[in-house]
């Protein structure tokens, strides 16, 4: 049996009986209980675009800073789970078609074979899809969702970002992505700032941030907690001026998170002691300058002591 040490979840590392899709075909490279750690990489160019076709050989893995042989590479464009967290707090009353319009966008551009959800959140964080409904690929089915709750009420960001997390667990799909539409302020979270960011940390979710904050109005929101969600799962920061770039935001959105990189290797630091492992990955591709990478920190180490 091969572990796949997926960065970020629960303990650092997840058992697999059956691995995913994209890893099938792997089980008899590696001897038995080989700890094999799964990245999911994203790159951009100088102007934020996701950039597609990279071989194998531009990328180099580093783990506490000793570099690791990739023993798994795979650029192909998979399905993906994806959670639309959009603030519904009273703030947003007079900008819901704005909310509308980019849950619209993104789920144009989404793949049907993606499963989606959404969730809305107030004081209170309400699924938009029905409880006999967990994920959905039906555009239908996803605009009802959108528009079923109207904005009113306090904000609690943290709370619905954990809520977003957790229930990405009950994905098929490997690859997990919130998308979260806040200002990055928090009025009326049981969670603190804190507990997300560790509950992200052990995640394998990347998080994308859309600022709604609006400039114009001196309402400026809290970017460093958008940033900071965003940089520690590897996702991007999107800080847009107006709302009819909010929505493009979420359709450049849909099409980046298909371009990512599925990296694995096994790490030459073989002790299951609980530590954190941080990762860095590089890339250097001849005629492509300024290109910028993305993944998260870091996972925690797989503990014996916990799981036996």
């Amino acid at each position: 049996m091969m572990r796949l040490l997926v960065p970020g979840l629960l303990l650092g590392a997840l058992v697999y009986t059956h691995p995913p899709a994209a890893t099938q075909g792997l089980q008899t490279t590696f001897k038995s209980e080989t700890d094999l750690v799964v990245l999911h990489v994203n790159v951009f160019d100088g102007r934020s675009d996701a950039v597609s076709g990279l071989p194998q050989q531009a990328f180099r893995v580093f783990e506490d800073g000793t570099a690791q042989d990739i023993t798994f590479f795979s650029g192909a464009d998979v399905p993906v789970a994806v959670g639309l967290i959009l603030d519904s707090s009273g703030s947003m009353i007079a900008r819901r078609q704005m909310v509308l319009a980019g849950g619209a966008a993104f789920v144009r551009s989404s793949h049907p074979e993606d499963e989606l959800f959404t969730i809305h959140f107030n004081e209170s964080v309400r699924f938009g899809l029905p409880p006999s409904i967990p994920f959905t690929g039906q555009p239908g089915v996803l605009h009802t969702a959108l528009a079923r709750y109207r904005a009113g009420g306090k904000t609690a960001l943290y709370d619905a970002v954990i809520a977003g997390l957790d229930h990405l667990d009950l994905a098929g799909h490997q690859k997990h992505v919130l998308v979260v539409l806040s200002d990055g302020e928090d009025n009326a979270s049981r969670h603190s700032e804190k507990d997300m960011i560790a509950r992200a940390r052990r995640s394998n979710a990347i998080v994308y941030t859309v600022s709604n904050a609006n400039r114009r109005t001196g309402m400026d929101g809290d970017p460093r907690v958008l940033r900071a969600l965003a940089k520690v799962t590897g996702g991007v920061a999107y800080f847009p001026d107006s709302d009819e770039e909010v929505v493009e935001s979420f359709d450049e959105l849909a099409g980046n998170i298909r371009r990512g990189y599925l990296i694995g290797y096994v790490p030459t630091n073989t002790a299951h002691d609980g530590g954190f492992r941080r990762v860095t990955v590089t890339v250097r591709a001849p005629g492509r300058a300024r290109l910028d990478v993305r993944s998260r920190e870091g996972y925690q180490a797989h503990d014996h002591a916990v799981t036996q």
